[in-house]
């Protein structure tokens, strides 16, 4: 490859960032301050090792922690390169760990065609499973167990092993429930969320072979925003990564804010300690801020005394100072900013459209909301229901998800009762149970089949409706 290529690929990167790109053949880890080009850094990363270490695509694994930065991600090495990268897998943990499950599902006991359940399926099927097992809702609420159950998951905590850990009231309740909720959803052939980790990191665990067939394939790892992995997403890198060792991980110590859903920040500052030999590069211009603003933060993050350690340097002149606001309540917060913001709006000539308000949970919109509807300023709000939680697209995805999975109890439940049919809550769980009873006197069937079931509904007025459920029970309406 000639120089000319290789200097195009490093223009316009600082020496840090060069460093990072540039190396090649073993671990690396990257720590990236807030706007310090990370992202940047991946993409000519990996563009340079297919064009000119001569990497095929194929064999690079990239993971990032939303599908919107999967996207961008490929797009942006497709310009680097000027064509597709193709066969490289880029994907969050979730999409990658699905991709390999709909490859062998029959290694976990469903079929390719399994269905995804999200968090309402999900929690759907756990309160059956607690008033199955008698837990009462008003004692512990349905969520509640859904949580810590997602939690034990993504910490690689087994039914067994939590039932065995399980000495508190609530634990030993949530326990059943735990380990029902496994039975139910191969029974159904579906799979949570958090089984999007857990099960391929179990597969290659008891599958030598499989194991062996991934590592071969990718032989070079990258993963973002490192700091944000828990263990189930740990375990899975470890395992592709562990034997070569061309694993390179970018994040920042100082930005892991998702413990609450089972981020381990040990998994960043202990990456030394499972990748002895590794390299590392700190990214410390920041391309985003301003000095007064990185000031602020290099300050209030000095005093965290469990980092790796860096500050960040600004690219950007001086700007205006840093406020520091204290107000009485959310109301009198809402009121200050809208003040501000008109103010502004006076002093500088601005638009609405130049300002943005951020704020951390969508709760905290309501006093905001008000404030700016008293004053009639227009607004408008981003981040509300997503499309695909909509009622009436949930409705029609219930349908279709039973097209692809007949299996699927919670869209057979979804779908029967849209519209209206005459059937019950109660009539459902009776079929349901008649369901569980006669899958218990079915014999046992090898692991790579399960039993493909059908729902059909028609005739006038929507009667005269037929269906099965996953294990077996009829339903009739005449």
């Amino acid at each position: 490859m000639s120089t000319l290529i290789e200097e195009e690929k490093l223009t316009g990167l600082n020496p840090a960032q060069r460093e990072a790109v540039l190396h090649v053949n073993g671990p690396l880890l990257v720590l990236a301050g807030a706007g310090s080009g990370k992202t940047r850094v991946l993409t000519t990363r990996i563009a340079r090792l297919i064009d000119v270490e001569g990497v095929d695509p194929r064999n690079i694994l990239a993971v990032t922690f939303t599908n919107k930065a999967a996207g961008e991600m490929r797009e942006r090495i497709g310009r680097i390169l000027g064509s597709d990268p193709a066969g490289m897998w880029v994907g969050t943990f979730h999409a990658i760990g699905a991709r390999m499950l709909r490859s062998a599902a029959h290694l976990v006991q469903r079929t390719a065609s399994y269905t995804i359940y999200d968090q309402d399926d999900s929690l759907g099927v756990i309160k059956r499973l607690m008033e199955r097992h008698r837990i009462s809702p008003k004692q512990f609420t349905p969520r509640a167990v859904q949580s810590v159950i997602s939690d034990a998951k993504n910490r690689m905590v087994m039914p067994s092993e939590y039932e065995h850990l399980a000495l508190d009231p609530f634990s030993k309740a949530v326990a059943p429930v735990y380990r029902s909720l496994g039975e139910a959803l191969q029974l159904a052939n579906a799979v949570d969320f958090d089984d999007l980790l857990v099960l391929p990191v179990r597969m290659l665990q008891h599958n030598a072979d499989k194991l062996a067939s991934y590592r071969e394939r990718f032989r070079y790892i990258l993963v973002d925003e490192y700091q944000d992995t828990n263990r189930a997403q740990y375990e899975l890198i470890k395992l592709l990564g562990g034997e070569h060792g061309n694993v390179c991980v970018v994040g920042d110590d100082d930005q892991s804010i998702y413990g609450w859903r089972g981020a381990d920040i040990r998994n960043i500052l202990d990456f030394n300690k499972d990748f002895p030999s590794a390299a590392v590069v700190r990214l410390e211009q920041n391309y985003r801020s301003t000095p007064q603003i990185l000031d602020l933060a290099n300050v209030v993050i000095s005093a965290n005394t469990g980092r790796m350690g860096k500050t960040l340097r600004a690219t950007h002149p001086s700007g205006e100072q840093v406020t520091l606001v204290r107000s009485l309540d959310e109301r009198d917060e809402a009121e200050f900013i809208v003040a501000e913001l008109a103010a502004r709006r006076s002093a500088r000539s601005l638009a609405n459209s130049d300002v943005a308000v951020l704020y951390r949970t969508n709760a905290q919109s309501r006093a905001l909301e008000e404030s700016l509807r008293r004053h009639a300023i227009p607004y408008r709000l981003v981040g509300a229901v997503r499309f695909y939680d909509r009622r009436e697209i949930r409705d029609l995805m219930a349908y279709l998800k039973l097209v692809a999975n007949p299996s699927d109890d919670e869209a057979f439940r979804r779908a029967v009762s849209v519209p209206k049919r005459g059937l019950g809550e109660t009539t459902i769980e009776l079929l349901a149970e008649a369901s569980r009873q006669r899958s218990s006197r079915v014999p046992t069937v090898p692991s790579t089949y399960l039993p493909q079931r059908f729902v059909s509904f028609g005739g006038e007025e929507g009667r005269g409706k037929v269906g099965y459920l996953a294990s077996g029970a009829v339903v009739m309406d005449h």
